[in-house]
């Protein structure tokens, strides 16, 4: 158990890094145009306010809110879709003139929130009262469970689907092992508990975030009606055909594979033969037709359960495909399939890894796990990890597309520290194959030690036993002597017939090996885990891309109908001081000049800062720098009016922004102007 304590001490590590990165929760559709434009000034008030999205979303009514400049809802509160992943929400009537404030909380079709804000101006800008809210979906404390919940599934449903299917493919006499029993029902525990939590928590995840929600029925009617709270419904489902496989699997299957191994050794011991001189009549049983009938019976019996654990399994990993990653996008046909098979390739090797883990530590010493059962398993593993290497560069390719997606969003990172993971797994497993190979080529003789060192312990815990049963003189005897004594001759006991055991498991070189290289497998599995749930969570390199062209084409249409666009990063290296400065000038022409500052987190929602200064020169002729302080109209968003441009030219536009007392930055971009 002490070796299995650095085991645990790093999932809670790897839990903690993925609650860490889960708020908040980064979304899986971008908000890639609108009308009326961010930033931009119309002359009418117009009839409403369309969004367009780079993939369908949940948009119910109320999904979208306009506010006027004195902090007033604008908007009628009903919502159409225009197709095209594009959604209007009406306005009324008689507006005044000023900024107007849009702020949007929708559902991509993956299942995870997406919101944001931002302005327009009826007229000319004006200062507004409007405190966009804070958005609280996916983020927080409920954010923070349900990224927790969304970890347990995984991590239940690997343990479940791969415990059971190691028993099965791998070491069927490992079904009546109870560490092994424990393990199994610890999966579907946990997936069932997940499933539960991440039902009552979906309502609030996607809406308010707040953890009074959590058990509101309104809320939860709701979930029921929506494609994620359909496929959790039915993983609970199959979650309970999963119970009835493992009260098959664990009673009647267990109960036959003793009985069959009681038969074989009485066997070995009389070979059952007729007595000489009288023949077997014809009819009369002669003890081994019954034995084919068992077997028989047995085989049946694992095809059975081979085939319904294989469907309930199939049917649990489609419950994520269906409602996530693999449902939207593109080749849904294709990607929905691919992602069951890699779900199920996952459990295989890494809910086995985890299985033969407990079975080299924890199962007792006269069930010792064959050297059979994991060649076996080594097989299985490589199969796996084809699986999961043709099915895992197809899901890149469809999520990333492009080699800067790869390499300059935060999906295509942590999919390559997935990748790496992945290799530094496999290069554990080839040195665990190794020790295999010596396990299997170690000589009859340890065998036959092992075997009688599993007698002396079966013997010794006999001889524990009977001692609490002798004769009534002796039992009088213990009993004089008082509970104490009894308590600590059966720690004594107990002491003695676990330091066998461990001697047993300790007797073959090989099996020590390959235990400390399976712990170290299922050491990097865990942090694995952890990755590939931050994974699901972070928003597709693909996605990240198309927003950016579309943006990048809503301003190269800005800068072609005479207004300036420029996108500047910066990093003030204070807490939240990372982001991105859009400014906007328009008509960008020599003279007075309407600019707007736009100050965005690294997720595109407006961030919050004290301070913005401006300032424009021109090298060439030596003029400037010329500041500018625009005010700030709402959060993430200042404006100056009147902002003269002497003459034209290749002008250095310099942004400091500043996110603390002490925290501040300047970034600057040349362009013409005039």
């Amino acid at each position: 158990m002490s070796r299995l304590r650095p085991l645990l001490l790093l999932l809670f590590a790897a839990v903690g890094v993925l609650l860490a990165g889960a708020v908040p929760v980064s979304a899986h559709a971008a908000l890639t145009g609108s009308d009326p434009q961010q930033g931009s000034v119309v002359q009418d008030a117009p009839d409403q306010v369309s969004l367009t999205f780079s993939e369908q979303v949940a948009m119910p009514d109320g999904a979208v809110r306009v506010y006027d400049p004195k902090g007033k809802e604008a908007d009628t509160g009903k919502v159409t879709e225009l197709g095209g992943n594009s959604y209007s929400v009406g306005l009324h009537s008689g507006l005044p003139n000023g900024t107007f404030t849009v702020t949007y909380q929708v559902v991509s079709a993956d299942s995870h929130p997406v919101s944001g804000a931002f302005t327009f101006s009826v007229g000319a800008p004006s200062k507004t009262t409007v405190a966009v809210p804070e958005q609280q979906a996916g983020g927080g404390v409920v954010g923070g469970l349900y990224g927790f919940a969304r970890y347990l599934s995984y991590a239940g449903f690997i343990v479940l689907v791969g415990g059971a299917a190691f028993v099965l493919a791998c070491w069927q006499r490992g079904a009546g092992v109870r560490p092994v029993q424990r393990l199994v029902v610890a999966g579907w525990l946990t997936l069932t508990t997940a499933t539960l939590a991440m039902l009552l928590l979906r309502g609030s995840y996607t809406g308010s975030g707040k953890p009074g929600d959590v058990f509101d029925l309104d809320l939860l009617s709701q979930v029921l009606q929506t494609k994620t709270g359909a496929a959790l419904v039915s993983r609970l489902l199959l979650l309970a055909a999963a119970a009835l496989f493992i009260a098959v699997l664990f009673g009647a299957y267990a109960r036959r594979d003793e009985e069959a191994e009681q038969v074989e050794g009485a066997e070995q011991v009389e070979e059952g033969e007729p007595v000489e001189g009288e023949p077997v009549e014809e009819g009369e049983d002669d003890g081994k037709d019954d034995g084919g009938d068992e077997g028989s019976f047995r085989r049946d019996l694992t095809l059975g359960l081979a085939i319904g654990g294989g469907v309930v399994s199939a049917g649990l990993a489609a419950s994520w495909a269906m409602a996530e990653h693999a449902s939207t996008g593109i080749q849904t046909g294709i990607s929905m399939p691919v992602d069951i098979l890699h779900l199920l390739a996952v459990a295989a090797w890494l809910g086995g890894l985890a299985t033969l883990l407990v079975a080299l530590f924890r199962a007792p010493a006269d069930a010792q796990i064959e050297t059979e059962a994991v060649r076996r398993f080594s097989r299985v593993a490589f199969a796996s990890v084809l699986v999961l290497t043709a099915t895992g560069i197809y899901q890149s390719w469809r999520q990333v597309g492009t080699w800067s997606a790869l390499t300059g969003t935060s999906y295509g990172q942590l999919l390559l520290a997935k990748i790496g993971l992945v290799a530094v797994l496999v290069g554990i497993a080839w040195i665990s194959r190794r020790w295999t190979a010596q396990l299997a080529e170690a000589p009859e003789a340890a065998e036959t030690d092992a075997a009688e060192a599993a007698v002396t312990v079966r013997a010794a815990d006999g001889s524990a036993g009977s001692t609490g049963g002798g004769s009534g003189e002796a039992a009088d005897e213990r009993s004089d002597e008082g509970p104490e004594r009894a308590a600590q001759l059966a720690r004594q006991r107990a002491a003695v017939v676990s330091t066998r055991e461990k001697r047993l498991r300790n007797a073959d070189p090989g099996r020590r090996g390959l235990r400390r290289s399976v712990l170290a497998e299922a050491g990097v599995a865990v942090v694995l885990l952890a990755v590939t749930t931050a994974l699901t969570a972070a928003e597709p390199g693909r996605t990240v891309e198309e927003a950016k062209a579309a943006n990048a084409a809503v301003r190269q249409e800005n800068e072609t109908a005479g207004a300036l666009a420029l996108d500047m990063s910066f990093d003030t290296g204070g807490k939240n001081g990372k982001g991105v400065a859009r400014l906007q000038i328009d008509p960008a022409r020599v003279g007075a000049n309407e600019m707007h500052v736009y100050v965005q987190g690294p997720d595109g929602t407006p961030l919050d800062v004290p301070e913005v200064k401006v300032a424009f020169t021109l090298k060439a002729k030596e003029i400037g720098p010329l500041p500018v302080v625009p005010e700030r109209v709402t959060t993430g968003h200042w404006t100056a009016n009147g902002v003269q441009i002497p003459m034209a030219g290749d002008w250095n536009i310099e942004i400091t922004v500043r996110t603390s007392e002490i925290d501040q930055v300047t970034v600057s971009k040349n362009a013409k102007i005039g």
